[in-house]
C-alpha cells in the first residue's frame, strides 16, 4: 500500500506494526517500508485480512493486492484479459479492469510527476 492510500483513509503511523525488509520498486530503487498494518478487503462481498506493507514511493497505483491476496480468496487472475474471477456465496464474481482507463491513469501520474521535479528543480534556493 502507498502512504497517499494509507494517509488517505484515514490511518496514522501509530496504527503501523513494524516491518524491517527493505523492498525493490519498480524503478529498481530499495525502498525502507514504513510498516505493516493488517486490513479487511471486501471485493464483490466477498471479505479477506490482508497484510499491507506501507511504503513511501512514486507509483500510479494505490495499493497491490499479491499471492496472498490471491490465495486467500481463491482468485484466478489473467493480466491477458485484465480479470480476476472468485467463487463467493453467490457464485462466481468478476472483476474487470480497463486497459484503456488504467493506461491514462498511468499517463497522468506520470505527468504529476514529471512536473513535481520540474518545481523542485526551479524552486529558488
Amino acid at each position: 500500500m502507498y502512504s497517499d492510500l494509507f494517509r488517505g483513509i484515514g490511518l496514522k503511523k501509530e496504527d503501523l506494526s513494524n516491518y524491517d525488509t527493505p523492498l525493490v520498486g519498480f524503478d529498481g530503487q530499495m525502498v525502507i517500508p514504513e510498516g505493516q498494518i493488517s486490513l479487511p478487503v471486501n471485493m464483490k462481498g466477498k471479505e479477506v485480512v490482508v497484510a499491507f506493507i506501507v511504503v513511501t514511493s512514486y507509483s500510479p497505483y494505490t495499493a497491490i493486492l499479491g499471492r496472498p491476496w490471491i490465495y486467500a480468496m481463491g482468485a484466478v487472475p489473467s493480466t491477458l484479459h485484465v480479470k480476476v474471477k472468485f467463487c463467493t456465496e453467490h457464485g462466481i464474481a468478476i472483476v474487470q479492469g480497463d486497459q484503456q482507463v488504467a493506461r491514462q491513469c498511468l499517463v497522468a501520474a506520470v505527468g504529476r510527476e514529471i512536473k513535481q521535479k520540474e518545481s523542485i528543480v526551479e524552486a529558488p534556493l
